[in-house]
């Protein structure tokens, strides 16, 4: 079994093509695109983590609709943390698990991570190389060397492990704040 992580998919949210300027001539072409994503690389046995903002916009408001993105989703288990944007009737729909954060153990060293819509500075464990995994920044933003977007509008539209993630947060620089927040009692 593999985990899986992504954020802000706005199924259904045609200004979400302008605004972050994804490669999508329509909603329909872009909510394809997203599953098809999804399709290529999560296993019937894996799990799909959706950090906040599912569906957005008129169609996010119909039952039926987010329903029915949701019944293509892959995988064995569908776990949603909130975003700003997920609302009645995404809340209603059965996700193994609901919440504003989490904390989840994967990746090399089998660490726990934080997971939260919203990046943050700091979070349990963030001394012991637990990373933190967010997005609502869509393409504004990767992140720092221990905090990461997994959003789609910065992985090619593609949900990501933690070995991905991993990997990116090496390439990433350190946060310029880390020092401050995370001083260790033999720093002072």
């Amino acid at each position: 079994m593999t985990i899986w992580y992504t954020a802000d998919t706005h199924f259904g949210h045609e200004n979400i093509i302008r605004f972050c300027k994804r490669p999508f001539v329509s909603v329909s072409q872009m909510d394809a695109a997203l599953l098809e994503n999804m399709w290529k690389v999560i296993g019937p046995e894996d799990q799909l983590w959706i950090l906040g903002d599912f569906a957005f916009g008129s169609k996010a408001k119909d039952g039926a609709y987010v329903e029915r993105i949701f019944t293509q989703l892959p995988g064995s288990e569908r776990h949603l943390v909130i975003g700003n944007h997920d609302l009645d009737p995404t809340l209603e729909l059965p996700w193994d698990s609901v919440s504003h954060i989490a904390e989840l153990r994967d990746g090399p060293q089998n660490q726990l991570n934080t997971l939260c819509h919203y990046p943050m500075i700091t979070w349990n464990h963030a001394r012991k190389g637990a990373l933190q995994f967010f997005g609502h920044v869509h393409n504004n933003w990767q992140g720092t060397r221990n905090s990461v977007n997994v959003g789609v509008d910065v992985w090619n539209f593609s949900p990501v492990t933690c070995g991905d993630i991993v990997q990116r947060a090496g390439q990433l620089p350190e946060n310029k704040h880390w020092k401050n927040v995370e001083q260790r009692p033999t720093d002072n």
